[in-house]
């Protein structure tokens, strides 16, 4: 139950990776957006920094980490951070839940993929949101969607006990997010048609720039999940690396063949 400075230093690293990577969502999606609503798809991935982090460390970590309590994690547990401490690893029930680095470390990190998932659906529903529902929306659904399924497979439930591991999110984040996108559409319903094409890109610049953060952060975000320096870590941003080049040369060349020209945006959404 040791707490290795390597490995510390390693995750406060990056912690940030990946909070940086909600403003690169904000300028990717806000780019690709028509001018007229870049301010508020911007607003909405910002604003999940704010609302998502207190919800966070009032009882959203609890719900996901706490001790089994049927769907959740009992929000007693760690509720308002109680009982997490800065020096020593997480406890839970009288042994380490994750060793090697700071309880409060590991919830910091573990905070970042909560600010991140929410804002992730905010392409699907562009346009179709006003704010005030939108704050509803995220708080229900990191209550409702999100803690159960990390509890679930991070948290040492169910799916956890059945021997599902999802090492990087592929589960906790982007099934969540990528489903629960297009559930809300079954609510929010078509964008309204205009003469203006909407799919094409307000601002490319700002979508370059929001694929070169992403990018830069999913180094933390994959790297960092190993919760350890080593190979592992090593191994996860590696192929980090070379999944996100594959796809960006793979996406330019299907662009290329389809309007006979290479296009930024497409390089950018297949990186």
């Amino acid at each position: 139950m040791a707490v290795d400075a390597a490995s510390t230093a390693y995750l406060l690293v990056c912690t940030a990776l990946v909070q940086l990577m909600t403003p690169g969502l904000a300028f990717f999606y806000g780019g690709l957006v028509r001018s007229t609503s870049v301010l508020t798809m911007m607003m909405q991935s910002f604003v999940s920094m704010g609302v998502a982090s207190i919800l966070w460390y009032v009882v959203g970590f609890s719900l996901c980490f706490g001790e089994p309590a049927g769907v959740f994690g009992n929000p007693a547990t760690y509720a308002g951070m109680r009982g997490i401490n800065v020096n020593e690893p997480l406890m839970r029930q009288g042994a380490a839940f994750v060793d090697g680095i700071p309880g409060l470390l590991f919830a910091a990190y573990q905070g970042m993929f909560a600010v991140i998932t929410p804002a992730l659906m905010t392409g699907a529903f562009a346009d179709r949101f006003r704010f005030k529902p939108y704050l509803i929306f995220i708080c229900a659904w990191l209550v409702v969607v999100y803690a159960p399924w990390c509890h679930w497979v991070w948290g040492g439930g169910w799916l956890a006990e059945w021997g599902v591991w999802d090492f990087a999110g592929g589960i906790v984040v982007h099934v969540t997010a990528g489903f629960s996108a297009l559930a809300s559409l079954v609510v929010v319903g078509k964008r309204p048609a205009d003469t203006e094409d909407l799919d094409v890109p307000h601002n490319v610049p700002f979508v370059a720039l929001g694929t070169a953060l992403l990018w830069f952060g999913w180094f933390g975000f994959n790297g960092g999940s190993a919760l350890a320096t080593g190979g592992v870590a090593v191994a996860a941003a590696v192929n980090s690396e070379i999944a996100g080049s594959v796809a960006l040369f793979l996406w330019l060349l299907i662009d290329w063949l389809r309007n006979g020209r290479p296009g930024l945006v497409g390089l950018c959404v297949g990186a």
